[in-house]
C-alpha cells in the first residue's frame, strides 16, 4: 500500500512521484515571484529550553501571583491567551511543569516538545520535479477551463465543476489555512489572498510582519498547495480551486524543521476566531505526540490547550475541518500501535486506546474529520478510517497503480499550486481536508448566516452516500486492507458520505 513517508506523517502530506508545472507556460511575463523573502520566525530562547503550555481558568488574565510563580519555576511568559486561559511559556527548568502544577489555579501544565528550541535552521523536505511546458502541451482546457483544470480529476469527483456554472463562492467569506505558510505572490492565490487573516503563529505569538505568513525556499510547499487547492482563481492561469471566489488566509504554525507544535496551533486558532475566519483547514496533527494520551500530564495539557482554541474558534463562527491522517489506522478500534512518538525525540512503539489518547485536533469535538478518497472514488490506502469518527470524505489522491483516473487526467494525486509561481501533484489525507473546507466555504457562501453547527449539519446532509468498500482489498494481493463498518449514509470509510459542492451551492 502507499506508505508516506513517516517522518512527515500526515504533518507533511507526502509527494507520491510528484510533478509540476512551471508558471512559465502560463503566465505572459515569466516566472512569479518566488517566496525566498520569508521572514524566519524567531525565538529569544536559551539553547536548552523548552516550550510549555500553562492551562488556567479563561476569561481572568495572568494573576500576580501566577506571574510570580512561573517566575519562581523559572519560566518566561511568552504570551497569554487570557480568552481560553492558555499561557505559553519557555523555561531550561526540567521540572518546570512538575512544579507550575502544584500552584493554585493551575488546572494543567505540559511541556510541547521533547527537543530544546531550534536555532532558526532549515531542513529540505524535498523539492518536486518541474513539469516543463513542452510536457504539457497535450492538456487542452474547454471553453471557460483553467489550462490545467483537464488535469484535476477530483473536481469533478465532488461535483465543484458543476458548482462553478452555479456560483464561484463570495470573496466575503475566508478560509484560515493553518499549515507550512503559504505563498500569496502566486499568481493564482494572489488574487484570493486576505493579508489582514494571515499571520506567522511559530513562536506561539502572532507576528504580522509583511509576509511572515510565506514559507521560506527551503521550507515545506504544503500549505501552499492547500490554499490553491482551495481557493486557486479562476483566471485563466495554472488551476482552479474547489472554491475559486473565496479568499483564503495564511496562518503559518509549522516551523522550519516542519514541526506543528501545540502553542503555535493554539495561536492559529485564536487567530482566526479573532481575525474573522469562517473556515480553517488543518492538515496536520499536533507534534511532538501523533496520540496525546489524558492520562500523562504533559500530552493532557496539550489537549487541554488545543481544544479550547479549537472550541473558542467555532465559538467565535469559524468550522474547523481536519485530516484524519495517513496510517490507515482505524481510529475506532480498542487499540492502535503508534511508533513515531515523540517525534522530535526518541520514538518507541507505544500501544494507546484511540479513544483516551486522541490526534489533535483531528479527534476534538466539533472537528470535522475528513478521510480520503482516490479516483476511483473509494477510499485511500493509506487514509486513516473508523466508524463514529469519520464525518465525511473528500478525494485526496492514491497511488495511481492502485486508483487511474480517466484521460485526460494522468495522476491519481491532487493538483496544487506550489510556492514561486508553480503547480504539482500531491496526496495525502491532507489532500482531502481542503477540499472539504472549500465545500464548507461554499455554504457558508450560500448561507452567509449559517452558524458553524448548521455549517456542519449541511455538509453532513448534502455529502452523497458513499457505500462500503467490501471487501477493500486496494492492492489486488487477495488480502483485506481494511474493514468499512455501517451503512451507506454512515460509515467508517466515508463518514456521513463524500461531499458535494454542486449541493453546497444550490441547497
Amino acid at each position: 500500500m502507499t506508505a508516506p513517508d513517516p517522518r512527515y506523517r500526515r504533518a507533511i502530506a507526502i509527494p507520491l512521484g510528484i510533478a509540476m508545472a512551471t508558471a512559465l507556460a502560463f503566465l505572459p511575463n515569466g516566472t512569479a515571484a518566488a517566496a525566498d523573502s520569508a521572514p524566519a520566525a524567531t525565538t529569544a530562547a536559551d539553547a536548552s529550553s523548552l516550550s510549555y503550555v500553562v492551562n488556567v481558568r479563561p476569561g481572568h488574565g495572568t494573576s500576580a501571583y501566577l506571574k510570580k510563580a512561573i517566575a519562581e519555576a523559572g519560566g518566561t511568559i511568552v504570551t497569554s491567551y487570557d480568552e481560553i486561559g492558555v499561557i505559553v511559556v519557555h523555561s531550561a527548568n526540567p521540572d518546570f511543569a512538575k512544579a507550575i502544577r502544584t500552584v493554585h489555579g493551575v488546572e494543567s501544565a505540559g511541556n510541547t516538545r521533547n527537543a530544546p528550541l531550534p536555532a532558526q535552521s532549515t531542513t529540505d523536505v524535498g523539492t518536486p520535479k518541474a513539469l516543463t511546458a513542452e510536457e504539457l502541451k497535450g492538456v487542452q482546457a474547454a471553453d471557460g477551463q483553467d489550462p490545467l483544470e483537464p488535469l484535476q480529476w477530483d473536481l469533478a469527483a465532488i461535483k465543484a465543476d458543476k458548482a462553478h456554472e452555479k456560483s464561484l463562492g463570495s470573496p466575503k467569506v475566508t478560509v484560515g489555512v493553518i499549515d507550512t505558510g503559504v505563498d500569496d505572490t502566486h499568481p493564482d492565490i494572489a488574487p484570493n489572498f486576505n493579508r489582514n487573516a494571515s499571520v506567522n503563529c511559530v513562536s506561539g505569538k502572532p507576528d504580522t510582519t509583511d509576509g511572515a505568513w510565506r514559507p521560506s525556499s527551503t521550507e515545506s510547499p504544503h500549505g501552499t498547495h492547500v490554499a490553491g487547492e482551495i481557493a486557486a482563481a479562476k483566471n485563466g492561469i495554472g488551476m482552479t480551486g474547489v472554491a475559486p471566489g473565496v479568499k483564503v488566509a495564511g496562518i503559518k504554525v509549522a516551523d522550519p524543521k516542519g514541526y506543528f507544535y501545540a502553542e503555535a496551533v493554539v495561536c492559529g486558532f485564536v487567530w482566526a476566531a479573532e481575525h474573522g475566519v469562517d473556515v480553517t483547514n488543518n492538515s496536520y496533527y499536533t507534534d511532538p505526540w501523533y496520540f496525546n494520551c489524558t492520562d500523562d500530564p504533559d500530552q493532557k495539557a496539550l489537549v487541554d490547550a488545543v481544544t479550547r482554541a479549537a472550541r473558542f474558534a467555532e465559538k467565535k463562527g469559524t468550522v474547523n475541518v481536519a485530516a484524519a491522517g495517513n496510517e490507515n489506522y482505524d481510529l475506532a478500534s480498542d487499540s492502535i500501535t503508534d511508533p513515531s512518538s515523540p517525534n522530535d525525540g526518541t520514538p518507541s512503539d507505544r500501544v494507546v486506546d484511540p479513544s483516551k489518547c486522541l490526534d489533535i485536533p483531528t479527534q476534538l469535538p466539533g472537528v470535522v474529520t475528513v478521510a480520503a478518497t482516490g479516483a476511483k472514488g473509494i477510499k485511500s490506502s493509506f487514509s486513516n478510517y473508523g466508524l463514529g469518527t469519520i464525518d465525511v470524505a473528500a478525494p485526496g489522491g492514491d497511488s495511481t497503480r492502485y486508483q487511474a483516473p480517466a484521460p485526460p487526467a494522468t495522476s491519481g494525486q491532487i493538483l496544487g499550486t506550489l510556492p514561486g509561481g508553480k503547480w504539482g501533484y500531491m496526496a495525502g489525507t491532507s489532500m482531502a481536508s481542503p477540499h472539504v473546507a472549500a465545500v464548507a466555504a461554499l455554504i457558508k457562501s450560500t448561507h452567509p448566516y449559517a452558524s458553524p453547527a448548521l455549517a456542519k449539519a449541511l455538509l453532513y446532509a448534502e455529502a452523497d452516500g458513499t457505500a462500503c468498500t467490501d471487501p477493500y482489498d486496494i492492492n489486488g494481493d487477495g488480502k483485506v486492507d481494511a474493514v468499512c463498518e455501517g451503512p451507506r449514509n454512515y460509515n467508517g470509510f466515508y463518514g456521513w458520505g463524500t461531499v458535494d459542492a454542486l449541493d453546497a451551492v444550490t441547497r
